[in-house]
């Protein structure tokens, strides 16, 4: 399942560097945020052709083909970071200390080896399809206006190694805290319990902190957890 999670920090190497590239990754995420925009917009002005004048945009279905890339890839690595992804924890759930970063440095280690793999595969389906001696430097486009299709093909590529070194960067820190038997290591998304996902909802939701809340509410979620 997807949960709550909180990300420590602390003057370390490894959280400098996650802090760091956190800010790459927080533009991507807003690249991708504007992409939904402006897909929005261009089905705006689609459908306002179309009801208004009887000509729709030319071509809406093959941008959307261009911009589903954006959506769906740019910001995974971002997700990553936050511990945003779905999950499966009922049995890793139960796990405390070592065991539990050897467990979350084994799944991390597997998820970068498959995601290795998928950039070395993408990069070959975006290669097949660029070609600078081509008009647009493309071997392919779309089927309506005829746009080149290596730029969406690159994003895939692009994304995964992004994502590849968010994954390092986990596995860092993972490995990290099984050798020096850390309780809470930094740069890594700790999920959150229930109760400590209530109470960061009622806190966000409501704009107060833990001791600014009543005592029969502070009791009721109890309190903050990191």
């Amino acid at each position: 399942m997807a949960g709550h999670a909180s990300i420590l920090s602390d003057d370390s190497t490894l959280s400098r560097i996650d802090r760091t590239f956190f800010k790459i990754e927080s533009a991507l995420a807003l690249i991708g945020g504007l992409a939904v925009f402006s897909l929005m917009v261009l089905a705006v002005i689609s459908v306002g052709g179309r009801n208004f004048f009887n000509q729709p945009l030319p071509g809406y279905v093959d941008w959307i083909e261009q911009l589903m890339p954006l959506i769906a890839l740019i910001a995974v690595a971002y997700c990553q970071r936050l511990g945003g992804h779905i999950r499966m924890d009922i049995l890793i759930g139960r796990l405390h200390g070592r065991p539990l970063w050897a467990a979350e440095f084994i799944s991390t280690l597997l998820m970068l080896i498959v995601m290795i793999l998928l950039v070395w595969g993408s990069w070959a389906h975006f290669d097949r399809s660029f070609d600078f001696n081509a008009p647009l430097w493309s071997r392919d486009s779309s089927l309506d206006i005829r746009l080149p299709l290596w730029p969406a093909k690159l994003l895939a590529p692009i994304a995964f190694a992004i994502l590849c070194v968010r994954l390092t960067l986990h596995a860092w820190g993972y490995g990290r805290a099984f050798i020096r038997g850390d309780e809470e290591p930094v740069a890594v998304p700790l999920i959150e319990d229930a109760a400590a996902v209530a109470a960061a909802e009622a806190e966000s939701v409501s704009g107060m902190d833990d001791d600014d809340m009543p005592p029969s509410e502070s009791s009721r979620f109890g309190g903050r957890h990191g």
